[in-house]
């Protein structure tokens, strides 16, 4: 397969991952960069020479040649970065998620091609071999009865994502992980409670259950409540139970530590992003855009439909929680 030609769009923390490791891929040529801050392009000039930087998407569609594109920027732009680089004949990863609302993301409808073989969202946990075997042992062992995943972030977060709710910020992935793991079925009942925070009234903590014809159940807590002392990204586990047998997957952090003047994760995700051999869930994620960039079918999670359902899934959750329950 030729290389894709891949641009950037947001260089922010994830953007810049994205960027570096395009930039070291075979699968990939990464031929533009944009940002509407002249800083950010700048801060990526040293480590990426030679790859054009745009303030604005318009002119680098029709400039840079590229065949495909990465949105990387804030949620509430990502439907109209989309519609115009599908507009153009480009192929697009979204970050997650799709969009601030689900009435806004079945705007790009009309522009998705058969199986979503345009759009793929990203959404690395699903590369993680982890979650993989994970994925294999409950086809080789029969359907789960219950999923139990905990996703915790420092309390900055809050201040740092604008108040933003752990169930939009941190649940929505656990969530696409369940819906790759429940046979793609819709639950049948939700529940939901959201707790806000004494004195400033900011939602720290989510917790959210569902529930499956087939008996599924699946119990969700997302919260911005670790302190200092643990690591930075917090942590996160994702726990299985079948008929017999169990399973459980703990990412975040990875296991490297350092003692110091005090303990350090220096590895949170599994994702280098290291130009000159980039490896990990990243990676793996890019390499499969390429694939779809090329006509392939993303894998269920990463797919349009995908997205629009579990941003449904949100708003039901959003909707049981004000009903309080």
């Amino acid at each position: 397969m030729n290389p894709v030609r891949i641009g950037v769009v947001g260089l922010g923390r994830f953007g810049r991952l994205h960027a570096r490791t395009l930039a070291g891929l075979a699968e990939a040529k990464l031929v533009a960069l944009v940002d509407a801050d002249p800083a950010a392009c700048a801060a990526l000039a040293a480590e990426l020479p030679g790859i054009a930087c745009w303030s604005a998407l318009e002119p680098a569609l029709h400039e840079s040649g590229a065949e495909a594109w990465v949105i990387a920027t804030q949620t509430a732009s990502h439907i109209a970065l989309a519609e115009s680089a599908l507009r153009a004949g480009a192929a697009v990863l979204i970050e997650k998620p799709l969009a601030p609302t689900l009435a806004e993301a079945r705007r790009l409808a009309p522009l998705v091609a058969s199986q979503s073989r345009n759009v793929m969202l990203g959404h690395v946990v699903l590369f993680a071999p982890e979650f993989r075997q994970i994925a294999r042992e409950v086809l080789q062992r029969g359907r789960l009865h219950y999923i139990q995943a905990e996703r915790h972030r420092p309390e900055v977060t809050i201040a740092q994502f604008g108040g933003e709710s752990p169930l939009r910020l941190l649940m929505i992935h656990d969530l696409a992980l369940v819906l790759a793991l429940a046979g793609d079925a819709e639950p049948v009942r939700v529940a939901a409670a959201l707790h806000q925070r004494h004195g400033d009234g900011a939602i720290d903590l989510a917790v959210a259950r569902l529930e499956w014809a087939d008996g599924l159940w699946a119990g969700l807590t997302a919260s911005f409540l670790t302190p200092p002392g643990m690591p930075a990204d917090g942590f996160d586990r994702f726990d299985v139970y079948g008929r017999g047998w169990a399973g459980r997957m703990q990412l975040n952090p990875q296991p490297v530590s350092i003692w110091a003047e005090r303990h350090e994760w220096p590895l949170t995700l599994a994702i280098d992003s290291d130009p000159a051999a980039p490896s990990g869930w990243l990676a793996e994620e890019l390499r499969m855009f390429c694939r779809v960039a090329r006509g392939a079918t993303p894998p269920v999670g990463t797919r349009y439909e995908d997205g629009v359902r579990l941003l449904g899934w949100l708003e039901h959750l959003e909707a049981a929680a004000q009903r309080g329950g």
